[in-house]
């Protein structure tokens, strides 16, 4: 008999919020940073913290779904991984922080940068659940082997 999986999906609607939310978030970052009453380095810095934060919480997330169901990586690329993304976000509050703009442009930064880590997490996991089901979804599809039909066998 089959092997029969439960392979589950998620809904266009949900993916299409995940997306937009994920877009808004990028907007929202990039507009906070062109329009920032501040030097011109302090926005390219601001830019490439936000950038480096975002890549550590696509990795962060990798690593983390990768050793969900058992440790596969080795503890020095975990360690590595969570001291990259704390290093990433303690840099980028640290510049946020000491940089020379009003109180609400810090607060719609910090909004801004929160909302974008948020949306990492939830674009990583949808690609990944994607791929899973597409993974489940090629097994079940699968015809089952017989000795007769195997080529492979003697």
């Amino acid at each position: 008999m089959p092997q029969k999986y439960l392979i589950r999906r998620d809904t266009p609607s949900w993916s299409v919020q995940v997306w937009l939310s994920f877009g808004l978030a990028v907007t929202a970052c990039t507009i906070g940073i062109w329009h920032m009453p501040s030097q011109e380095l302090d926005r390219a810095f601001l830019a490439v913290g936000f950038c480096f934060c975002l890549f550590a919480s696509f990795t962060l997330a990798k690593m983390i779904r990768d050793n969900r169901d058992e440790r596969i990586d080795t503890g020095a690329w975990v360690i590595t991984v969570w001291a990259g993304f704390a290093m990433a976000v303690s840099l980028t509050a640290w510049g946020l922080f000491r940089m020379a703009i009003g109180d609400w442009e810090k607060a719609y930064m910090i909004v801004a940068w929160f909302f974008l880590l948020n949306t990492v997490f939830g674009v990583a996991k949808l690609v990944r659940d994607k791929q899973e089901a597409d993974l489940l979804e090629g097994i079940a599809d699968a015809e089952p082997r017989s000795p007769a039909n195997d080529s492979t066998a003697k």
